[in-house]
Parts: C-alpha cells; sequence; structure tokens
C-alpha cells in the first residue's frame, strides 16, 4: 500500500511539474503546454528528416529544389518564427501532399507541384505547413499525447531500456497528422497563418482559397475515378477534411490577411509553368513505372505483368495488384541480398522453421523457391527469386480459400512472367513528362486528351493540371500544362 501511495505521489509531482512548465507559443504568445524544449524539437525533426529522405527520395530536379527553398526561405522570415533553421524540400513521389516535421522540415511532393499553376500557389502550400510549424501544432500533439501516456513516460525516465516507445509514440502521432491532418481547428489556424505569411511577401493570400480549390477538386476527380473503378476514393491530406465547400471561415482569414497586404503582387505563373517544363509526371523510374499492368524496373533490371484488370499500385515499399473484386493480391517487394538459394532467402525473409515445405523452381530462367502458409489467417503462397545480387519476394494471397483458389491460376501466370528486362522494355520504362506548350485557337482539352498517355481518364487529368476542372477550356496564347 505504501509503495502504491509513493507511486501515486511521484506521478502527481511529475505532472504537476509538467504542466507547470508551459511555454509561450511563438504565434499566440499565450502559455501552451509543450513538453519538449525548440532544441528537442529540431533534434526531432533532424532525425525524422532522414528517413523521409529514404523513404521517399529526393527529387533531381536542381532548379524546382532551388525554387522552393527561396520561396520557403521568404515565407519564413516573414513568419512569427524568423531564426528557426527551416529546410525545404521536393520528394520524388507522386502523391499529392505536402508535410511539415518539428522543426522546420517541409516537405512538398512533386505530385502535388504538378497541379499548381503559379509561384503564388506553390507559397500558399508552403505558407500553411510553415503555419503548422511556427504554432508547434505537432509539438502539441506529442505533448498531450506524452501526457495521456503518464505512466509510459515515467517509466522512459526511470527505465531508460524501454525509451523506444517514445519513438512508436513519435511515429503514432506524426503520422497520422501528416496523413488526416491536424484537426479543423489547427488547420485553420496553419491556413490564416498562411495567408499572413502570403500578405506579408507580397503574394496574394486569394491564393490560399485557390489551393483548396485545388485539393476539392482532386478529391472530386478521385471519387469519379473511383466509381468507375469500382473501388473507395483515396484518403488525403487534412485539408480535405477540414475544409467544406466555400468554407466561410477561411475566406475570413484569407480577407483578414489581405488588409496586411505588402506591396507588390507577386504571382509569377510564367516563371513557375517554365519550372514545371519537363518535371516527371507519375511514376519515378527509381521506384519504377507501371504501363499498363506490367511494371517495369530499369535500374534494378526486372518486368513484371499482374493479371489484365487488376489495380496496381505502386508505392516505396512495395508494388501490389488487386482483384477487381478485391478477393486477392499479388505484392511485389525487395528481399535484399541473396542468400546461398532462394529456398534460404525465403526462410530469412519469412522467418521459416528449418521443418517448413520449400518447392525449389525456375521463373524464366531464375532460380526462385516457393512456399505455401497462412499470413493473418489468409492463404498465401510466396515465391523468392533470384536476380543479379537481388532476391525478390512476391506474395499471392486470398481474402480465403475460395478467393485464393479463384485467382491462382492468374496469379501463377503473372508470377512465371517475372524476367530481366529486355532493351525493348527498357523504351516502356521512360516515366511522363510534363511539357509546357502554348495552347492554340480552338485547342480543347478533349482533344488534346486524344493524343495523350495518360488513358481513360485523361480529359479530367489535364483539366486538374491545368486548373480547369472539371469544364473549363485552355485560352489561346496562354501556357499549358500537358504530358508526354
Amino acid at each position: 500500500m505504501r509503495i502504491r501511495i509513493l507511486i501515486s505521489r511521484l506521478m502527481a509531482a511529475t505532472l504537476a511539474t509538467a504542466f507547470t512548465s508551459c511555454a509561450v507559443n511563438p504565434v499566440s504568445g499565450n502559455p501552451n503546454f509543450v513538453m519538449m524544449s525548440e532544441s528537442q524539437e529540431i533534434g526531432i525533426g533532424r532525425s525524422e528528416d532522414d528517413k523521409v529522405r529514404k523513404q521517399y527520395g529526393v527529387y533531381e530536379h536542381t532548379g524546382l529544389q532551388q525554387a522552393v527553398s527561396d520561396i520557403g526561405q521568404r515565407l519564413a522570415q516573414a513568419s512569427h518564427r524568423p531564426a528557426l533553421p527551416f529546410h525545404f524540400l521536393v520528394v520524388d513521389s507522386p502523391e499529392v501532399n505536402a508535410f511539415a516535421l518539428p522543426g522546420g522540415y517541409v516537405y512538398i511532393t512533386r505530385g502535388i507541384l504538378a497541379y499548381l499553376n503559379s509561384e503564388a500557389e506553390l507559397a500558399a502550400v508552403l505558407g500553411h505547413e510553415i503555419g503548422h510549424v511556427t504554432a508547434r501544432h505537432s509539438v502539441q500533439q506529442l505533448s498531450a499525447s506524452t501526457a495521456a501516456n503518464v505512466g509510459a513516460s515515467l517509466l522512459q525516465i526511470f527505465v531508460p531500456q524501454i525509451r523506444n516507445s517514445a519513438g512508436d509514440l513519435l511515429v503514432n502521432v506524426l503520422g497520422g497528422a501528416l496523413l488526416s491532418g491536424y484537426g479543423r481547428e489547427h488547420e485553420l489556424e496553419a491556413d490564416r497563418l498562411g495567408a499572413e505569411y502570403l500578405a506579408r511577401t507580397g503574394y496574394d493570400p486569394q491564393a490560399m482559397i485557390r489551393v483548396v480549390g485545388v485539393l476539392k477538386n482532386q478529391e472530386l476527380f478521385d471519387a469519379e475515378v473511383a466509381r468507375a473503378e469500382g473501388r473507395e476514393p483515396r484518403k488525403y491530406h487534412g485539408l480535405f477534411a477540414s475544409h467544406p465547400d466555400n468554407d466561410t471561415r477561411l475566406q475570413e482569414i484569407v480577407r483578414e490577411a489581405g488588409k496586411v497586404r505588402a506591396a507588390g503582387d507577386r504571382v509569377n505563373r510564367e516563371a513557375f509553368m517554365r519550372l514545371s517544363d519537363r518535371m516527371i509526371f507519375g511514376d519515378s523510374p527509381e521506384q519504377g513505372i507501371v504501363r499498363g499492368n506490367t511494371f517495369y524496373h530499369a535500374p534494378l533490371g526486372f518486368t513484371l505483368p499482374f493479371p489484365a484488370g487488376w489495380k496496381v499500385r505502386n508505392s516505396p515499399a512495395s508494388v501490389t495488384a488487386t482483384a477487381p473484386d478485391g478477393s486477392a493480391l499479388m505484392d511485389l517487394r525487395s528481399a535484399g541480398t541473396p542468400q546461398a538459394t532462394p529456398a534460404a532467402t525465403l526462410r530469412r525473409f519469412l522467418k521459416l522453421g528449418a521443418g517448413s515445405e520449400i518447392t525449389g523452381i525456375t521463373i524464366s530462367g531464375l532460380p526462385a523457391a516457393t512456399t505455401d502458409l497462412s499470413l493473418s489467417g489468409k492463404p498465401t503462397r510466396v515465391a523468392a527469386i533470384h536476380l543479379g545480387k537481388a532476391a525478390y519476394v512476391i506474395g499471392l494471397q486470398g481474402n480465403d480459400r475460395k478467393g485464393f483458389n479463384t485467382h491462382l491460376t492468374l496469379m501463377m501466370k503473372s508470377l512465371r512472367g517475372f524476367h530481366a528486362i529486355s532493351d525493348s522494355e527498357r523504351a516502356l520504362a521512360r516515366p511522363l513528362r510534363i511539357r509546357v506548350i502554348t495552347a492554340g485557337a480552338g485547342d480543347t482539352f478533349r482533344e488534346l486528351a486524344r493524343r495523350s498517355p495518360l488513358g481513360q481518364f485523361a480529359e479530367g487529368h489535364l483539366r486538374l493540371l491545368n486548373g480547369r476542372y472539371p469544364a473549363g477550356e485552355p485560352v489561346a496564347g496562354e501556357a499549358l500544362k500537358i504530358v508526354e
């Protein structure tokens, strides 16, 4: 009993200390409950920055990287934390997103850059993310989550061996915020701050509303495509969830920012369009290219055809293909350096015991091995394939035995199609690129879509790329983005 009383008193004292150690918010000037210093905040951002770079890759476009950094630094200097060492980076991802880590690390994907049409719109995206940093939104969430897990926090203090759980907390809190936003109030505050930073640096704060329109149109277009493909619409950045159409509060925020607008009217559409020219659109060669239902990875030197009609999704960690009825899937990923045999690679990758049954096979002249097992209660077949100095695993799985058996023949045909890439296939592995042209008299998006490699939904893609979704048309003489 005395031990319990001592622990209770210790917890109360620790909480009292923590809650009385409130920091002044750099934006509001009011006390905020946070459980880390600015130097700790910067340290978290620095350590996580390396992970972001490894997961997404850096987009190798010197001019674009420099432009994003220059614009970001200009906005940061006009922010509430001008002394914070901000860092801005374009990551090599086709996702439509931007996000910020604690301590001033701001990222924007080339995926969202493709759909912006002026420097002002780019500044609006960066300003919004800078707002999250200056208001310390992620720090506040981390602190609140830590306080809600007082027992774990105390153990981390007194039992250093379990401090890795703090890293898990960081991943869960930041990951959730980056994927789904920080909640309506924090998102609106980031919009308010972003609009203010735009105004201070001579940009039109209305660019913030235009960017929200771009993001909303992305959501509407994906819903349209999802209906045609018989799938659920994708979930995007928190802006989609936090801003209803015709958001009155957002419009009020932008109007207020306009009252402190600096001299100048910085839009720079033409300069931004020139930077967009030849930018990669969609898959990057470094992460492999999907054409139709075939996956080509020229740098790694292989090709894998997935079943016709299946939905193929390429991500940094893996490539997955899902059956039209959703009852089966295939998954391709790297297995690192090959072991002595494909069977040994399979044992290591799946952590199989020595008695597990593995069958050695050959796939397109390459050494391989397969095994059948149950993963998460689902029937699964996994193959390991050796190609040069690399090993790959391909999983075939059904939601249940019926789904597995229904699609097994197709999945095995696809598996056997894995092969070293040919010279002719390397030509197919070239990425799509944005080209900026001058719109001619009478040009329409429907006509441009007929010559586009974007497929069934090309017209909608082109409208989105040029800020004309769902029904606008090109204006003769204007700079226009197409995809080649």
